[in-house]
């Protein structure tokens, strides 16, 4: 196991940024860069052993700058969206910034996902890995309270990408972390569909957020039962089957898939949120999250003006994310668990993507 590190370029103020280089003893590797905390690379390996790249994204800071989707980013302070960019805390309105029609999406216009995090490597007997840490001060994008965060991405041996995310304030405030990675198990290798389609996912969910059209949960928690939403077969589900055919209107609203789901467990360690697998490939994926949803995404927002990493362009669907997180919309929503920290407690989450192949 060992760690390399480079750099990766400069913003255009002129600061200094880093890829860290994670390689664990089987030749996995995650390629991280403290821009954003974005994984630039994901090399895991096929059913015959094969390295490919699971993850879409840039070959360049410069790229990652000028434009990006939150390609493999930590975002927050707010993953997901609030409405209309506002809620009351403790009696006091707020304003954030709205950088998604009217709402407020992934921490506003220059959320955690465009800011160069303090960096420094980490190693353990049974993982090498990269801790960032950034100060989020009172007011930006809008929020109240200055935020202390930490994130740890840690690469072990048994092919897991983990990430553990901690945070303490000295003023209540909302924080909702996550990781935004888009994946595509084929790995655009010769033989795979480039489009995410024909995956199988399965998600552990027994219910819903359903969105109204600008994609703000009504506030319902809805059962899966007989919708497009019941992806709980152990074996998955493909995706083709049931992201235009059923349960039209949500599906209309987001193009597809960009929903939170209420995941199933005890609400203490890790659950089971999804697992997904690639067909051609062999490539298996299983997230594992102390979070109490899920936001599956299809990439339905893509269009090809985003040419990524070796001048592939990515189209409609080429990725996918699952983005652990408390539910959107949360601040303004009673009925879902709360996303407000206040002075003396702290954030704590894990999630874990784990690789294998059949």
């Amino acid at each position: 196991m060992r760690i390399e590190k480079e750099v990766f370029g400069k913003t255009p103020g002129g600061k200094e940024v880093y890829l860290f280089k994670l390689i664990n003893a089987n030749g996995v590797r995650a390629d991280i860069t403290n821009y954003g905390g974005i994984v630039v690379r994901l090399l895991v390996p096929d059913r015959d052993g094969k390295l490919g790249d699971v993850v879409l994204g840039y070959d360049t800071l410069a790229e990652y700058i000028k434009d990006s989707p939150y390609f493999g980013a930590i975002v927050g302070r707010y993953g997901n969206r609030i409405a209309k960019g506002r809620f009351t805390l403790d009696g006091v309105e707020y304003k954030l910034a709205t950088n998604n029609n009217e709402n407020h999406l992934h921490g506003g216009k220059k959320g955690f996902d465009k800011v160069v995090w303090d960096a420094e490597p980490l190693k353990t007997a049974d993982a090498v890995g990269v801790k960032l840490t950034y100060l989020s001060t009172a007011g930006e994008e809008g929020y109240p309270g200055n935020l202390k965060c930490t994130v740890r991405y840690s690469l072990t041996n048994d092919n897991e990408l983990k990430i553990r995310y901690e945070a303490e304030t000295d003023k209540a405030t909302p924080v909702n972390l996550t990781h935004h990675g888009y994946f595509n198990l084929g790995g655009f290798a010769p033989g795979t569909r480039p489009d995410i389609v024909y995956h199988h996912i399965m998600i552990n969910a027994d219910r819903f957020t359903p969105v109204d059209e600008t994609l703000i949960p009504t506030g319902e928690l809805k059962d899966v039962d007989g919708t497009a939403f019941d992806l709980r077969r152990p074996g998955g589900v493909l995706i083709a089957d049931y992201i235009d055919d059923t349960d039209r209107e949500q599906i209309r609203f987001a193009g597809g898939y960009d929903h939170n789901f209420v995941l199933n467990g005890s609400g203490e360690g890790l659950t089971l949120a999804a697992r997904v697998d690639e067909f051609h490939t062999g490539r298996i994926m299983e997230v594992w999250t102390t979070e109490p949803g899920v936001q599956f995404y299809s990439g339905n927002f893509l269009d090809g003006s985003n040419v990524g990493k070796g001048g592939k362009a990515y189209e409609r669907r080429y990725g996918f994310c699952l983005e652990t997180q408390h539910f959107p919309d949360s601040p303004n929503k009673p009925g879902f668990p709360s996303v407000i920290l206040r002075p003396g407690e702290r954030y704590n989450q894990t999630t874990i993507y784990r690789f294998s192949a059949r």
